[in-house]
């Protein structure tokens, strides 16, 4: 598996880093079967990242499809409004703007988007979040709501915790593999271990029982800097939300689209900084140094 070292991947992200897991991955999610000789490309747009972190990937399946994955251990609402401003953009890099206003029709592969939640919250075996869900009564206007709107984006989340969605797990190993870990985890979290305890005892536990044993073996110390990096940062969210300034976590991700990564980062270790977080926590979630972070 080739890593990236310039971003910031999570553990999902590094496992299906290559087409063949990405293969089988889509097969298990839309429960069909597809040839091995079918290439697959992977297109996850690396300067549309928030924080330099990879929660997602994109690529095509026989230049027919191109799919969209996002891994969360957080749902959130605005899912599909996220995913619309994202295949925006590797439309972008699939088609050549140019050929935008050429006579002869365009061909264009067709998308899917998913997400796999596997955070703590309860949360059913498959859901649909639809970008509908997020439009604008008309009803102020004096206009009737449309019942098939003009613009439409469906998401299909589905909840891989461990004994969840079997079907999948079944046919996709390495999730299955992945959720197995993610719940050993869990489980000596509640033993009364750290969070890092609970990490490194999982990876013990995982190589003796043959759960993603290559992987822990041969990269443990980089995986559990992934683990530790994402998991700080899913608490770290917890605790916007909790102090009230998850507006400003929000304002910082438009900001990460829309002007321009840095902008983004900064008007969160602002927001942060007014919580009163400590200076290490916003230099460790950031990335910014600590000289920038004392004189925002």
């Amino acid at each position: 598996m080739k890593t990236n070292n310039k971003f910031k991947n999570s553990v999902f992200s590094y496992l299906f880093s290559d087409p063949d897991t990405l293969r089988e991955l889509y097969c298990a999610l839309k429960g069909v079967s597809l040839p091995d000789d079918i290439p697959v490309v992977i297109n996850t747009l690396e300067d549309v990242l928030f924080m330099d972190r990879i929660n997602d990937i994109s690529f095509e399946i026989g230049g027919r499809l191109v799919v969209l994955i996002e891994h969360q251990s957080t749902v959130n609402p605005n899912m599909a409004l996220r995913f619309l401003m994202y295949v925006a953009r590797v439309y972008e890099k699939i088609v050549d703007n140019r050929n935008l206003y050429s006579v002869k029709k365009l061909s264009i592969p067709q998308p899917e988007f998913f997400v796999l939640y596997n955070g703590k919250a309860p949360f059913p075996e498959e859901q649909t979040v639809k970008l509908s869900d997020l439009f604008k009564s008309m009803e102020p206007l004096g206009l009737p709501e449309k019942l098939t709107p003009a613009l439409e984006l469906e998401v299909k989340v589905l909840n891989i915790n461990e004994g969840k969605n079997g079907a999948v797990a079944e046919k996709c190993g390495l999730l299955a593999q992945y959720s197995a870990f993610v719940g050993k985890v869990r489980q000596f979290e509640k033993e009364g271990n750290t969070q890092q305890e609970a990490v490194k005892k999982a990876v013990i536990y995982c190589c003796n029982h043959d759960i993603l044993k290559e992987l822990l073996e041969i990269n443990s110390s980089e995986v559990l800097n992934m683990l530790m990096t994402e998991w700080n940062w899913d608490d770290a969210k917890q605790v916007w939300f909790e102090d009230g300034i998850e507006e400003g976590f929000e304002k910082g991700m438009e900001k990460g689209f829309e002007k321009g990564k840095a902008e983004g980062i900064i008007e969160i270790a602002k927001k942060m900084k007014t919580a009163g977080r400590p200076f290490a926590e916003i230099v460790n979630l950031t990335g910014l140094p600590l000289e920038a972070v004392k004189q925002l």
